[in-house]
């Protein structure tokens, strides 16, 4: 055999191997919580349908771990709370793993990893960066509190002052995203993943401007101890061992057009 269909065929062996191994959840009811504000990961397209990236790799779970889905949504203030409080068996929304939020929270492992941008209005020149933005004192940036996005604006663009009035609070991101649009605000900082879904959905109306501002890692979240986390880890590792999810970050942030 040569040597490239070895390699190919161990690959192959190794993946099969590892979904054979997978717990099996005995067809257990798991119920999920998100925003549905999220896109591409998950949001409410044109037909009025609940779709993204983490539905689809929520059922790809479901299948090969057999479980069933019960899907509840919630503001992302309320979210990790009400997780921890065991309300919810898990939540997804794109959730930036953090040591403040594993007091709360367990973590499943990364699923993605993204960076940080700035997302402004298409037709925006006055700064066209980090410092452009924080030397403007009229210049005003939307935020949801608690999140990645309200602290890297407030340590890494702004003066580190968390009750600094130039950043204005919303209680969901499209929220943010809708400030900006009507002039409300100038500046929504977001990862490049939900970023690009509302870019490409702008016709031209919103733009990413600088340089990335910081990488940060996805995970779903449990209640604390939860006995899920071990099988979703497993099968976030099948996903990537057989190029499951390769295959979701083409179809949602390459192929999939917003709108449609």
């Amino acid at each position: 055999m040569k040597p490239t269909l070895a390699l190919a065929a161990l690959a192959l062996s190794a993946t099969a191997s590892l979904a054979q191994d997978l717990p099996d959840l005995g067809g257990r009811e798991i119920v999920v919580v998100t925003e549905n504000a999220y896109p591409p990961l998950q949001f409410i397209d044109a037909s009025g349908a609940a779709v993204g990236w983490e539905y689809d790799a929520m059922a790809e779970l479901a299948e090969r771990l057999n479980f069933t889905v019960k899907y509840e949504t919630i503001s992302w203030d309320a979210m990790i709370a009400a997780v921890s409080e065991g309300q919810f068996d898990l939540g997804m929304t794109g959730i930036t793993i953090r040591d403040d939020r594993k007091e709360k929270v367990d973590f499943s492992d990364s699923y993605m990893t993204s960076q940080m941008v700035m997302m402004v209005r298409g037709d925006e020149t006055r700064f066209s960066d980090a410092a452009g933005f924080a030397a403007d004192p009229n210049l005003l940036m939307a935020a949801q509190p608690g999140t990645t996005p309200f602290y890297v604006g407030v340590y890494e663009v702004l003066d580190g002052n968390e009750a600094n009035p130039r950043i204005k609070l919303f209680e969901t991101f499209g929220a943010t995203v809708e400030a900006l649009r009507a002039g409300d605000v100038d500046l929504v900082l977001t990862d490049g993943t939900a970023g690009a879904g509302y870019v490409e959905a702008s016709n031209g109306g919103l733009k990413i401007v600088g340089d990335m501002l910081g990488t940060e890692d996805f995970g779903f979240i449990f209640p604390k101890g939860s006995d899920l986390v071990a099988p979703i880890n497993a099968g976030i590792a099948a996903l990537e061992a057989d190029g499951t999810l390769e295959a979701l970050n083409t179809k949602w942030f390459l192929d999939y057009k917003m709108g449609q």
